[in-house]
């Protein structure tokens, strides 16, 4: 009997004449977690459809062994049958349903008759979310009422239910907190001492190194390695990852600083579902040329609320006024705003990004299609012209600029949003989270962008909640704490400890009145 519950061999996919995936091998055993680890495009998405039957066989090339017998999976439900099953990005979840429902979903328990058995299947969910150490999760509640954490645990409760053995984790705490991302990590290795094997994705490499026993290392279609995590470190993965050593993970690219041009007045939002609460509570910050403003503040702080508000797409009432070169301008809408000089890369590209049934470059050229119009018609060889030198710019990866852009990796998807807001030559840049779910050669590359666009003059924005990011490519930082702005730092030998305590509004946070600005 096979040492391993899975083994992927040579395994080959090809997508319109590319092949995506070129001979790459993959060993799981019971009760061990697998990183797999490449950047966006890698291939590593494509994998697991694979193995999870998205891409069922007979579309791919190569050979997959379960328990030592080979594994034809042509649907998903063959493939979770075996005990293999995925949890996305996206989560899969039905608001509107109870946790109970959401987890027997296409698995109900019936009565005789056909009735459900709720009673049954509420007993269930119960024992689950205890064996996931969460004994006070109401199950018969609509999974909406609880938030991003607790909907990842909801969707490994499903996976537990279907009896995983193995377990596939695509990015899993890309939308939660510190303190859930703990909570995750102990689950995952609560179940490898159940013996439930783990394929874990993620760009967060500290998580990959927290809680998996082997990585695996794919780049553009191939595999690479497969290592010990014991005889790994991050700047080793990182290598193999991006096919070159990477000393310095925030790149410094000189500019200068310049004169005011950008002021947020008395900036108020309120909440959209309880409008007498305020998410934003009279904030008020000014922005110079060239400057890179990094915001920073714990989860539900407010940060989105200000710079959609500032953006003209907050969704709720909001008040403030917003000046450029000391003139106050319109920004009523995200158009009139782009009409200003401003843009903005959202935090959720999925829903307010890219439209998906539109193309790569049709994504790009969206927001200034305007400037490629000829009475009625579009000039397409020059709209064509500025989408290959943003694709080229930008080193962003896809085959043809008229390929959906929902093909593209997560990473390559938000560097199209990203050119697509560069086209539109904004003055002030606004970037919300802009390398959420990006790996470290993207991330690598979106600083350098930042810093070359500062050079030229360009005011940049930048929410971010990782604090080492944050701290690694601003010049200043304002710290947000309730909808409050609790701190104004330059950033010289600024640390994660005084950004904090300023979020938390510890008193210790006010002592570094030399790093303050006026």
């Amino acid at each position: 009997m096979s040492e391993y519950l899975l083994q992927m061999n040579g395994i080959v996919k090809t997508f319109g004449g590319v092949k995506a995936l070129n001979g790459i091998d993959i060993r799981v055993r019971p009760g061990e977690c697998v990183g797999l680890c490449g950047e966006n495009g890698a291939g590593k998405s494509t994998l697991m459809k694979i193995l999870s039957a998205v891409y069922p066989h007979g579309t791919w090339d190569g050979e997959i062994f379960w328990d030592g017998q080979p594994l034809r999976a042509r649907s998903i439900s063959d493939s979770e049958a075996a005990g293999i099953v995925i949890i996305h990005q996206e989560l899969t979840l039905v608001p509107d349903l109870s946790v109970a429902e959401n987890i027997f979903m296409g698995h109900e328990l019936t009565l005789p008759g056909g009735r459900m058995n709720y009673p049954a299947m509420i007993q269930r969910a119960e024992a689950l979310m205890r064996e996931l150490k969460v004994p006070d999760m109401n199950v018969s509640l609509p999974v909406s009422q609880y938030g991003g954490g607790y909907q990842q645990l909801v969707e490994i409760a499903k996976a537990l239910n279907k009896k995983a053995r193995l377990l596939i984790l695509d990015e899993p705490s890309s939308a939660l907190t510190r303190s859930e991302i703990e909570v995750l990590l102990d689950i995952i290795r609560d179940l490898k001492a159940k013996g439930v094997a783990c394929v874990y994705i993620s760009h967060k490499l500290d998580e990959v190194a927290a809680v998996c026993d082997t990585i695996s290392v794919i780049r553009d279609g191939k595999h690479i390695a497969t290592t010990a995590m014991a005889d790994m470190d991050i700047p080793q993965i990182i290598t193999q990852m991006v096919g070159r050593e990477m000393s310095n993970l925030y790149p410094t690219e000189p500019h200068a600083i310049g004169e005011v041009i950008f002021e947020a007045r008395h900036i108020t939002c309120y909440d959209v579902d309880a409008p007498k609460r305020k998410r934003v509570d009279d904030i008020s910050f000014v922005l110079k040329r060239g400057e890179i403003l990094g915001i920073a503040g714990l989860v539900g702080a407010g940060r989105t609320e200000l710079v959609t508000a500032l953006f003209g797409a907050y969704p709720g009432r909001h008040e403030g006024e917003v000046w450029l070169d000391g003139q106050r301008i319109d920004t009523g809408t995200p158009l009139k705003s782009i009409q200003a000089g401003l843009g903005l890369v959202p935090e959720d590209r999925k829903r307010q990004g890219i439209i998906p049934d539109l193309g790569v470059g049709q994504n790009i050229t969206l927001a200034v299609l305007d400037s490629y119009s000829k009475l009625t018609r579009i000039d397409a060889e020059a709209e064509l012209g500025s989408i290959g030198r943003e694709i080229s710019r930008l080193h962003l990866k896809t085959a043809s600029p008229f390929l959906p852009i929902t093909s593209l990796s997560g990473g390559n998807q938000q560097k199209a949003v990203l050119a697509k807001m560069l086209l539109t030559k904004p003055r002030v840049l606004i970037l919300d989270e802009p390398t959420r779910g990006v790996d470290v050669g993207a991330k690598y590359e979106i600083y350098k962008l930042m810093g070359a666009l500062a050079a030229e003059g360009v005011s940049i924005i930048m929410v971010s909640s990782e604090l080492a990011e944050v701290l690694g490519v601003s010049d200043r930082v304002l710290v947000i704490g309730e909808g409050q702005l609790r701190g104004d730092f330059i950033n010289h030998g600024l640390t994660q400890e005084q950004v904090l305590a300023a979020a938390l509004n510890q008193s210790d946070s006010h002592n570094n009145n030399d790093r303050k600005t006026a």
